[in-house]
């Protein structure tokens, strides 16, 4: 990759003509968070925003987009990027808690930043201090990063989505699907294969939104999480620069933390919805559960049974909250210095939490409807959204893999692979 300024990478960015450009900065800029208490501050105050409507927007399927503006607009989109590019740098112990905080309040607008927040990492490890400028400052002023990474069966990689380099330029060809956030997004970092060398090397491209070539079509109608944007993605042709070009192969050859990270951020997903599942249980249950007749209680708030089921509920998701708490400082510890054993240690801490985070999600979602009872079904209450969420959330990938993995480091000392997923 050629290694560019960022004055000609700024330059790039407004030339006009045939070379592709991005779009236009946000007319107003984003507001810049500059520590930790501000960034859960305002991830309290988002939270408190959105919450009454997020009824509304799950069952009519109404796409967030003023919430979306709102959300990047308040800063919290750039809280990772680090403080000497203007950023707040904060640990990954206050991104998962102001990411839970939102998944409570909405699991939908508590996932539609991940990837943004991958994909800044993909840069933070393996761009050039020019590309980290140019983005770091177009993120900051309020751009949003979605993503096209996954692809549905294509393990040949002829039929993957490729990067050509040819004479007149680089191009991008090939369709994503799944792909949370992109449509809300002024980038689409995407997955490409290209042939180096006799072998496959992938690359993570940062394509505008609005490129020539580009369609983002909204066709994602899973059960749960129904208004990610996470539609499909389809690349005719798009021209890109090089400078848009970060690696991503080279980032697994050696030890670094874009897998544990990417996965505690679904760790703290799966438990915010499974806390905002209990929140809601809980005014449901004190007005309008009734107890059951042998309880010998007046209220349902005095059910023995009961109350041991929404213990149950309730220290799990805590016990969630501390792996994923104890996993965040792993993470940290692996970034400050990148070794085998550091971020193996992260991975499996990561691991360990997101074994607990989906378990506890889903328990929440179901015993919601147990303890609260049959009134809690009827749709207007709209609470099967916090179990569907979960459900489908959490099939992100299959957490038995997270109990193999803590199974072959802990009992053969084996350490996890180094992906994206992990």
């Amino acid at each position: 990759m050629t290694q560019t300024s960022t004055q000609e990478l700024r330059a790039l960015a407004c030339t006009p003509g045939g070379r592709p450009q991005p779009a236009p900065l946000p007319a107003q800029p984003a507001h810049i968070i500059r520590n930790e208490a501000e960034a859960l501050e305002a991830a309290r105050s988002f939270a408190a925003l959105v919450a009454p409507g997020a009824l509304q927007r799950d069952r009519d399927r109404l796409l967030p987009w003023r919430e979306v503006e709102q959300f990047s607009h308040s800063g919290l989109w750039g809280i990772t990027i680090p403080q000497e590019y203007g950023g707040a740098g904060v640990s990954t112990g206050t991104l998962t808690q102001a990411v839970g905080l939102i998944a409570a309040a909405d699991g939908n607008l508590g996932h539609i930043p991940q990837n943004h927040y991958y994909a800044l990492e993909v840069l933070r490890v393996g761009g050039s201090p020019a590309q980290k400028a140019f983005f770091y400052d177009r993120v900051l002023r309020g751009e949003r990063l979605g993503n096209a990474l996954a692809e549905i069966g294509h393990r040949d990689f002829r039929r993957r989505t490729q990067l050509l380099r040819e004479s007149a330029g680089w191009f991008v060809q090939g369709s994503k699907f799944y792909c949370t956030g992109a449509l809300f997004a002024h980038w689409i970092p995407t997955l490409a294969s290209a042939q180096e060398d006799g072998g496959e090397r992938m690359s993570l491209v940062f394509i505008p939104r609005d490129a020539p070539g580009v369609t983002v079509t909204d066709d994602w109608d899973g059960f749960g999480q129904r208004v990610t944007g996470s539609g499909s993605v389809q690349f005719e042709r798009v021209r890109v620069e090089p400078e848009w070009v970060v690696p991503f192969t080279s980032s697994f050859e050696r030890p670094t933390t874009i897998g544990p990270f990417a996965q505690i951020i679904h760790a703290a997903l799966d438990a915010g919805i499974g806390h905002g599942a209990l929140q809601a249980a809980l005014p449901f249950i004190r007005e309008h559960a009734r107890p059951w007749v042998d309880s010998g209680v007046a209220s349902a708030a005095q059910d023995p049974l009961l109350l041991q089921q929404l213990g149950n509920v309730h220290v799990r998701l805590r016990a969630a909250d501390a792996l994923v708490g104890r996993a965040a400082l792993a993470v940290d510890a692996a970034q400050r210095a990148p070794t085998d054993d550091s971020v193996a240690a992260a991975s499996v801490a990561v691991a360990q939490a997101k074994a607990l985070s989906t378990s506890a999600s889903l328990l929440a979602g179901s015993k919601l409807f147990e303890l609260a009872g049959t009134a809690s079904t009827l749709a207007g209450q709209g609470l099967d959204r916090f179990w569907r969420n979960a459900r489908v959330h959490t099939l992100h990938d299959p957490v038995r893999w997270k109990y193999h993995a803590v199974g072959n480091y802990v009992l053969n000392g084996i350490r996890p692979p180094r992906h994206g997923a992990l």
